[in-house]
Parts: structure tokens; sequence; C-alpha cells
């Protein structure tokens, strides 16, 4: 019996049992208009399929029709309770796909240009990551999962979804506005490599981390308020952290900018906090209490003034001008001062074996408190100075011998 109506009119029965059979089509039912539903999952992928070999209706589980040749995605059921997949065809738009799918919906690496045809609503995550889209127009609006446009020639995010479960990724594109964006993602956002120059338009909530790396970002006004992971500015072209959130859960990376100032900055960060590769030659306005590293390195840093008060972790502070240890912060777990002019009296006294024969720890707070007071000038008094302290507290190395290493081996200038 031929039917009438069908996908093809020259198909019967007999030829649709073939097809699925030939196809690993299990518990599926012919309909009167020659279409089939499907019990379970359907898997074609990698089969050089140019066209769907079937018209599907309904597909209670997965549908895979990836790694084709597919031009159109005519013939695909327009009901899937599971997941849909059509990842690397030759696909210009999505239309004839799914009108509802219960789980994700992976259409990256295709040649879209178009989201055109996608369906309202994603029960778990799309992704429409490395097409040729220009635009998100036709979009989902309402994804359960994360959405991925990233690696695309997006110049604007107007058309995106507005409700995202999960994360939201639209990095390596050619933004330069967020204006569309949603403005509540449940995961992290990442807009990351791309052309923006502001935060206007992003998101107002982010549940996760916040990436704006690698942009060319000059002010951080408009960006979120308030962050529960981390907070990525680094590598941009700041001058100030105005506008930056003041609530932090995680780490804050603000590094390698052109920062000549922390004023701004929330006063509690619940992660690290990376200021290194700035111009700064003050930490005022830093946040007061760190619960991981606090890392500001390769500044011009003369005082540590502002420096938080506590550190969970590691202070960073080489590759400054430092010329005294003032301002330390009162809780820290280890230092790390090294290429600085302080640094070489200090090396040298808490790595020689003089420093490290003395056990009580009331006469090594004594000798970094001399060295904390009076390292103010580089000069070979200085150092006889210094050595004329350990000499004093009846170290066992000569004056002369601690001279002349400190003149062969550390030399000040």
């Amino acid at each position: 019996m031929k039917y009438i109506k069908t996908f093809n009119e020259n198909i019967n029965r007999s030829e649709i049992d073939s097809i699925c059979k030939k196809y690993n089509i299990k518990n599926y039912i012919i309909n009167d208009d020659g279409t089939i539903d499907v019990d379970g999952d359907v898997d074609l992928s990698r089969e050089k399929l140019k066209v769907l070999p079937l018209k599907f209706r309904k597909v209670s589980g997965d549908f895979h029709c990836g790694y084709n040749n597919l031009t159109s995605l005519k013939g695909s059921p327009q009901s899937i309770g599971g997941k849909f997949n059509c990842r690397y065809n030759q696909l210009t738009s999505l239309e004839g796909g799914p009108q509802t799918v219960g789980g994700d919906f992976y259409c990256y690496k295709c040649q879209l240009i178009t989201l055109e045809g996608a369906p309202h609503t994603i029960g778990g995550d799309f992704e429409c990551s490395g097409n040729q889209l220009t635009t998100l127009e036709g979009a989902p609006h309402t994804i359960g999962g994360y959405f991925e446009c990233s690696s695309n020639q997006l110049t604007s995010l107007e058309g995106s979804s507005q409700c995202i479960g999960g994360y939201f990724l639209c990095n390596d594109n050619q933004l330069t506005s967020l204006v569309g964006s949603p403005q509540s993602v449940g995961g992290y956002f990442s807009c990351s490599y791309n052309q923006l120059t502001s935060l206007e338009g992003a998101p107002q909530s982010v549940g996760g981390d916040f990436y704006c790396d690698s942009n060319q970002l000059t002010s951080l006004v408009g960006g979120p308020q308030s962050i529960g992971g981390y907070f990525d500015c680094r590598d941009n072209k700041l001058t100030s952290l105005m506008g930056c959130p003041q609530s932090i859960g995680g780490n804050f990376y603000c590094a390698i900018n052109q920062l000549t100032s922390l004023v701004g900055c929330p006063q509690s960060i619940g992660g690290n906090f990376d200021c290194r590769g700035n111009q700064l030659t003050s930490l005022e306005g830093g946040p007061h209490t760190i619960g991981g590293d606090f890392n500001c390195r390769d500044n011009k840093l003369t005082s540590l003034e502002g420096a938080p008060k506590k550190v969970g972790s590691i202070f960073w502070c080489y590759s400054n001008n430092l010329k005294n240890i003032d301002y330390l912060p009162k809780y820290y777990k280890e230092l790390f001062i090294g290429d600085n002019p302080i640094s070489k009296i200090i090396k040298l006294f808490t790595t020689s074996n003089e420093y490290r024969r003395i056990s009580n720890r009331e006469d090594k707070d004594l000798i970094m408190d001399f060295i904390d007071r009076e390292i103010i000038q580089q000069d070979i008094l200085l150092v006889n100075r210094l050595v004329e302290f350990l000499y004093d507290i009846d170290k066992p190395k000569t004056r002369e011998e601690l001279i002349e290493l400190l003149k062969n081996d550390y030399t000040i200038r």
C-alpha cells in the first residue's frame, strides 16, 4: 500500500522499514502521512547524508544527524524529547528543524548565517559556535542550560536569548557593544576577545564568573555590581576601576591594564586579587581583605601604603621600586619581595646560614624590624650598619667576612 502525501510519494511501508533497518532505527510507528514517530534515540551521524532519508514527526529520545553533508534540516522531527545534534554540516539556516526540544540543541561548526528556524524554547543547552553568524536574530527566547555563540562574526548581541539558566559565552567575535545581552545569567558570562570599549548593556545579575578580558575596555561603568564568582578584566586599556563590581565572591583580575590607581575597587575580595603589570604608584583605594593571594608585582610602587590588612595566602610585590617594607599586611602566609631595591638585603639576611641559625623568634622579628625601620638608602654605609647589627647579636661570621660577602655577592645599587 502506498501513502498519499508522504515525504516521498514513492516510499511505501516496506521501503520505510528497509530504511529504518539500514540506520538501526527501532521502536517506530509509521503515520498515515508517511512520517514516523520513534520511541527512543535516532543516530544518523557520519552517514555522508546530503538529505535526511525519512520524514520524522516525533522522537522521544535524542536525534543525531551531525558530521554529514546536510544543506537542509527538512525531514527533522518537529518534537524531540532529548537532544538535537546537527553539528558539522553545511547548513546555512535552521529552517525545517525541530520546534520543541526537551534537551540540548547543538548546531555548531556548520555554515549558519542565520538562526531563523530555531525553536522558541530549549530545555537544555544551545550552542551555535563556529558559524558565520552576524546576528542572533531568531535565537531561542528561553534556554534552560547554557548559550554559546562564540567564534562567529557578531558585532551585536541584539536578538539574543533573554532567559539563560546556565552560562552565556560570546567570546571571539567582533562585538563593540553588549547591548542586547541577557540581563540575568544563572552561570558565568564571558565576552572575552572582542572589541568592546564599554560594558554598557552587560547583564546586571551573574550567578558565576564574569570574563571581559582581552578587549579594548577603557571603563567598567555599566557592568554588573555583584558577581558570585570571578571578575576578570585583565588585558584591556583601563586607567581606573571606577564602576567595577562592589561584591566579588571569587578572584579579581585587573592585571595588564594602564591603571594608576585602585580607587573604585571593592574593599573585600573572596579569592585572589591580581593587579600586576599596571602603572600603579600606590595601593591606596585597594581592598582591605583578600581571601587568597595579593599580586601587585611589575608596577611602579615605591611604598606599600594602602596594602590590605589581611591576605589569606601569598603577598606578591616583586619587580617594583620598593625601598622599605612599611605597610606590609599584618597577616599573610608567604612574602615574595624580590627584584626591589630592598630585596637584596632582605635576601641576604633571610636566606643566610646566620639567619637560619637564629632559633629565637624574637631575634628574627628584631632583625626584620631593623630592616623595616632602617633601609632608606642603598650604599656601603648602610651595608656596614646592617653588618654591625648582625655582629652585635653575636653571629658566627666576622664583620670583615660579612662585609666582603655583601660587596662581592650582593652589590647594593
